[in-house]
């Protein structure tokens, strides 16, 4: 990697030698080398809550009288996925002249995979959507593990994929939706950003495009990086020598070939919906402006707000809230930690599209799940908490995640 790309991570955690010139002891027969013991351990931490989540789950749903199976695979978003998967595109709900709901809203490459995952598996267009994000959970986890273990070691790596598995919210990683999807994408593209595999980067970046609409945030991630990182090369090519400059020349297009790649995915979709709907830069909008969804600089939040705090309403608003406000406090100390500039760019972009979009506040902690380079400042806090303030925090957050999961599946009633 070269000089200019180490301006953009903190200093990696890879073991040197032993101070004072003594040898290393010997690792004992058996023992997991530290460079798979530590994902190991985080991954297994991961699905044991995760696990956890979904007993509790089956539990519930089994004292209540209803499908396991249907809850998870085919509730709400899941059910316009599977159906895509199934059948394509072309479905649309109308409940008036101004709320028309079509399946062209949803970005296509979930149910390409599912359609996929079905045709090879005797399984349903359902379990292939619950095998697809439960796989895609895991990689992401282990994607925010390599990011955390890079940056601060592998304690704080452990701890935010921890974090991540016990958010309020975390039993959509259970569900056949796109957030773990979109999540494993964007974790090792900015991976690979950190770690100047720059053509990595913007394929993966172009693979989160088209799986769902704010998947834009890891290509802007990716782009604005790359901007920073050409124009550090192109001074440096400026004050170095001649032969050398070549080099770092050559290695420019490495970087732009990454940008360019970036946008790819989600701008080759929202043409394709424009075209399809008669308007090609303004049609996918008009599709989601159909659902109710809509950039407004947070207006229609703001007055969701002021009547959630005046007349109150269902449970799920006021938690919605408040995980909101958590976030954009989370971000603030996400910046005060002078994080990786790709990391803040693409929480950036995630924040900013869930805090300034209206309609379905209710799923806006959803929005915000795949942000999670807001949970950085938590973790390392834990690394330096004693262990029983760490066990503390840990059996809270698991306790609401596991209630509230199991409420919002089971009994709310509300989309996710």
């Amino acid at each position: 990697m070269s000089q200019s790309s180490t301006l953009l991570t903190a200093p990696g955690t890879t073991a040197g030698p032993a101070p004072g010139g003594h040898t290393p002891r010997p690792r004992r027969a058996g023992r997991l080398p530290a460079t798979v013991a530590g994902p190991a351990v985080a991954l297994g931490l991961f699905a044991a809550a995760r696990l956890t989540g979904l007993a509790c789950v089956a539990l519930a749903a089994h004292l209540t009288h209803q499908d396991t199976g249907r809850l998870l695979g085919q509730s709400w978003d899941s059910r316009w996925y599977t159906g895509i998967a199934a059948h394509g595109y072309g479905h649309t709900l109308r409940f008036g002249p101004d709320v028309v709901q079509s399946d062209l809203a949803f970005f296509p490459l979930y149910p390409g995979l599912v359609r996929a995952v079905a045709a090879v598996l005797p399984v349903g267009h359902a379990t292939a959507g619950l095998l697809l994000s439960w796989l895609a959970a895991g990689a992401a986890a282990c994607g925010l593990y390599a990011i955390g273990e890079r940056l601060h070691g592998r304690r704080a790596a452990t701890y935010l994929v921890l974090l991540w598995a016990l958010l309020p919210h975390s039993v959509v990683l259970s569900l056949a939706y796109t957030e773990p999807l979109l999540t494993a994408f964007a974790a090792w593209s900015l991976y690979a950003v950190l770690t100047g595999r720059w053509l990595w980067a913007g394929a993966l970046a172009a693979l989160a495009g088209l799986a769902r609409p704010n998947g834009f945030a890891v290509a802007a991630a990716v782009c604005a990086t790359a901007a920073y990182e050409l124009a550090v090369r192109i001074v440096r090519i400026a004050r170095i020598k001649e032969e050398r400059g070549r080099k770092v020349a050559h290695s420019l297009w490495t970087v732009a070939a990454g940008a360019a790649l970036a946008p790819l995915g989600w701008a080759s979709y929202v043409l394709y919906v424009g075209i399809r709907e008669g308007d090609p830069l303004h049609g996918y909008f008009a599709v989601q402006r159909g659902w109710g969804s809509r950039f407004d600089f947070g207006a229609g939040s703001l007055v969701f707000v002021k009547h959630l705090l005046r007349d109150g309403d269902k449970l799920v608003f006021p938690i919605a809230l408040v995980v909101v406000a958590v976030s954009l406090l989370l971000f603030a100390l996400l910046l005060a930690g002078r994080a990786p500039l790709p990391l803040v760019a693409y929480t950036a972009v995630l924040v900013l599209v869930t805090v300034g979009g209206s309609g379905f506040f209710e799923s806006k902690p959803r929005f915000l799940l795949p942000a999670f380079p807001l949970l950085i400042p938590p973790a390392l806090a834990m690394t330096r908490a004693r262990s029983r303030s760490v066990h503390l925090v840990v059996c809270a957050l698991a306790g609401l995640s596991l209630a509230y999961g199991t409420y919002l599946v089971t009994t709310a009633r509300m989309p996710l």
